[in-house]
């Protein structure tokens, strides 16, 4: 992971496409939002989604598994080259939650996450907020579903 010295406006991360499937639509909302759209072909379809539509928060859950794993390569390959690796603290939140479209039973939705703001904490010495942009799009180019995310950052301090 980068310290907060090393982020910049503009910085964008791809990190990596999934495929909705019916089935894995079906199994995460059984065990977390069981809502008929999201359950069943025919009330998915009857439904303003016009299809299986997975849910918002399965959408979610993916990106975050994404995100850690780029993370964890990230601070792997800085370790293999000898270098410090930023330990990062938890997120004060996120704002501006946004599902665009449906994502339906075999959509593939990448992630990308953008940079927008980097700034030193007065509260908290030696940290920093990053803000980035998490915007999801599908196969045919089309956002379905973003947000603005906030992250505890270290600044580079004497660890460098």
């Amino acid at each position: 992971m980068r310290f907060l010295e090393d982020i910049k406006v503009g910085q964008r991360r791809e990190l990596g496409s999934f495929t909705f499937t019916a089935e894995l639509i079906k199994k995460f909302a059984v065990q977390f939002d069981p809502q008929p759209f999201h359950l069943d072909e025919e009330a998915g379809r009857k439904s303003l989604f016009g299809g299986l539509a997975a849910s918002g928060w399965h959408i979610a859950a993916v990106g975050m598994k994404l995100l850690v794993a780029d993370s964890q390569h990230q601070s792997a390959e800085a370790a293999a080259r000898g270098e410090p690796v930023a330990v990062w603290g938890p997120s004060p939140g996120f704002r501006e939650l946004r599902w665009i479209r449906p994502v339906l039973a075999g959509d593939t939705i990448s992630y990308a996450n953008e940079v927008a703001s980097v700034r030193a904490t007065a509260t908290r010495p030696g940290w920093g907020i990053v803000q980035a942009r998490n915007v999801s799009t599908n196969q045919r180019g089309e956002v379905v579903y973003s947000f603005l995310a906030s992250a505890f950052v270290p600044q580079r301090g004497d660890s460098a």
